[in-house]
């Protein structure tokens, strides 16, 4: 008999919480294992005993399901005891848990002791995650002491001791850091009026908040994070973090506790604690949870409510990736091979603000470093620390620019040069200098596709015979969100003649396999997990550079780039939802309509 068909057996009398003994009863009652499954794991199991919680000691006896190779772990068995005992079955995602109202519920200690951990606070109720389903005599104390009703929810024991822990520590840090001091800074125009109620500052080094930044990173680099937020409000202070290009609201806090977490960041990344007047730029080296070096690059900005901050986090095992990890077609890798081995020429490569150019460009440079060539880079600011490098920082305040730079970058004996972004005349001047003398010089541009950085560096001033005799290729590029593997379905809306119709240029053929998101517990139910490049490839070859002089003519450029092999950015797009490793609609977002 299933368990849909038959109430849950009630739970001994004498004690509500779960065992060992009785879960294999009601697996193999449920059918979940066979008799001689249940009765060798009580063998086991009956030699000592373990203050483990029985569904994760289940879940660690390698049990299978009946009649299939599914194994039983801790998540499959807390889903069947969900079912088994009639509630919901939740998996935590501590990006949507408010997290600083978890302890104006309870404290560590009740949640302990009873396996259970606030969720979700509505106007009239709270969703409490538990890992004991039928042990609910406390249930009634929380109602009367919030005045809500308590809605229960299952989830994996390993999870609810987990975030546990990691909340109500936070919780108690943030109080810790809080009790230091009411006003932090005189930064904020709005709080000026406040300044009489308190001058006591939080201290960066105070003990709660170390233990707040301490976190904060760990978090973010848990949860995939590519940039950390830290925004100042009129009465709190916001936490967000950027994953997969989408920001998430994290956490929020007082004011202070933000001020003294930012200044703390600051004597971290060696900035200027207490310059707060103007943006200032540093960087940070640390490890993740898996031990490895991770760097990030930090950015201030004075607001109206006070300094905000945004940090940015490069992943070094992204300078490592190949081409098709990138997300680079064969017909791409092949062609920005070819024109990355030339000898001299100027090679850009161009996108909006998290368009992952710098991605590109040090997984490229990074392969070109050989012991043979010197590789030398001036960056505003640098990136990533790479030792193949020889790495110039810009110095604005030193008068030490992009072309100062690029000059003294000349008499260094480079063979590669790459220069962070080419915003005016003179540095252009400058790359073009350094690839007539015979250096491959790399660079970016913000343009919208490959064949408007022809246009841009006609606007900086570059005369079009200059951009024909050095500029050798333009990259264009752009990120799209990637379907989860695990719950994307067929998506049949999705034609061979829609897809046509976007890419009138080129057609499309071969076997159709879009998909669309669906959402599941892997993806945080968003349909989408990661990220993927798209590109479009402009190679100046002798039929293209007949229509740059003596005036570019873009139609006739764009019509003879595509037939030299360029792929637009919407058909590297469409060709990547024919796939199925996105949909329609991100492409359509991300990119440009191609202008035959």
């Amino acid at each position: 008999m299933s368990s849909k068909s038959r109430p849950p057996p009630p739970p001994p009398a004498t004690d509500a919480r779960l065992n060992w003994r009785t879960l294999l009863q009601w697996l193999q009652e449920d059918g979940m294992i066979d008799p001689e499954t249940a009765s060798s794991t009580e063998s086991r199991f009956a030699v000592g005993d373990s203050a483990m919680h029985p569904l994760v000691r289940l879940g660690r006896a390698g049990l299978q399901r009946a009649g299939t190779q599914r194994s039983l772990d801790t998540e499959a068995l807390t889903e069947w005891l969900a079912t088994r005992a009639k509630l919901p079955y939740l998996r935590i995602d501590p990006l949507k848990v408010e997290v600083g109202r978890v302890a104006d519920v309870m404290n560590a200690a009740y949640a302990e002791k009873h396996r259970c951990l606030p969720v979700l606070m509505g106007l009239s109720d709270i969703t409490i995650a538990t890992s004991e389903p039928f042990d609910v005599a406390w249930v009634p104390q929380i109602e009367s002491h919030s005045r809500k009703t308590v809605k229960l929810v299952v989830a994996n024991p390993q999870d609810i001791s987990r975030f546990t822990t990691e909340f109500f520590t936070l919780a108690k840090s943030v109080r810790a850091a809080t009790k230091t001091g009411e006003v932090a800074g005189l930064a904020s125009f709005e709080q000026l009026v406040e300044l009489g109620k308190s001058n006591k500052q939080l201290d960066a080094n105070d003990q709660g908040v170390v233990q707040v930044v301490d976190w904060l990173w760990q978090y973010a680099f848990d949860q995939r994070a590519s940039d950390i937020h830290l925004e100042p409000r009129r009465e709190i202070g916001l936490i967000r973090f950027r994953i997969d290009g989408v920001l998430h609201t994290v956490y929020q806090l007082p004011s202070s506790v933000m001020s003294a977490m930012i200044s703390r960041i600051k004597l971290l990344g060696r900035m200027d604690v207490v310059e707060r007047r103007r943006p200032l730029d540093g960087r940070i080296k640390t490890r993740n949870p898996g031990g490895d070096e991770v760097e990030m690059r930090l950015s201030t900005l004075p607001t109206a409510f006070g300094e905000k901050m945004v940090m940015r986090i490069f992943d070094p095992d992204n300078a490592l990736k190949e081409l098709d990890q990138l997300g680079f077609s064969r017909h791409d890798a092949e062609r920005w091979n070819q024109l990355v081995a030339a000898p001299h020429g100027i090679i850009l490569v161009t996108g909006p603000t998290g368009s992952g150019k710098t991605t590109t460009l040090y997984s490229t440079l990074k392969r070109l470093a050989t012991d043979e060539v010197n590789v030398c880079t001036i960056e505003d600011p640098i990136e990533m620390i790479e030792p193949a490098f020889n790495q110039t920082q810009v110095q604005q305040t030193l008068d030490f620019g992009f072309s100062e730079g690029l000059r003294a970058l000349m008499r260094q004996d480079p063979d590669i040069i790459m220069v962070g972004e080419i915003r005016d005349l003179e540095t252009a001047e400058m790359a073009i200098q350094a690839s007539l003398t015979g250096h491959l010089v790399f660079s970016t541009l913000h343009t919208n596709d490959s064949i408007s950085a022809v246009t841009r560096l006609i606007d900086l001033g570059v005369p079009p015979y200059l951009i024909s005799a050095t500029v050798i290729g333009v990259l264009a590029q752009r990120l799209v969100r990637t379907l989860c593997p695990h719950c994307k379905v067929p998506d049949p809306s999705v034609s061979t003649e829609t897809l046509n119709e976007l890419v009138k240029p080129w057609r499309m053929s071969g076997e159709l396999k879009p998909y669309k998101p669906v959402g599941c517990l892997e993806c945080r139910q968003t349909g989408f997990r990661g990220r993927a490049g798209l590109y479009e490839l402009l190679n100046l070859s002798e039929p293209v550079r007949q229509h740059l002089m003596p005036s570019p003519n873009m139609g006739a450029l764009r019509r003879a780039a595509a037939q030299e092999g360029l792929r637009a950015l919407r058909l590297s797009g469409v060709r990547k939802v024919s796939e199925g490793v996105t949909t329609l609609e991100e492409v359509l977002r991300s990119t440009p309509a191609w202008e035959s």
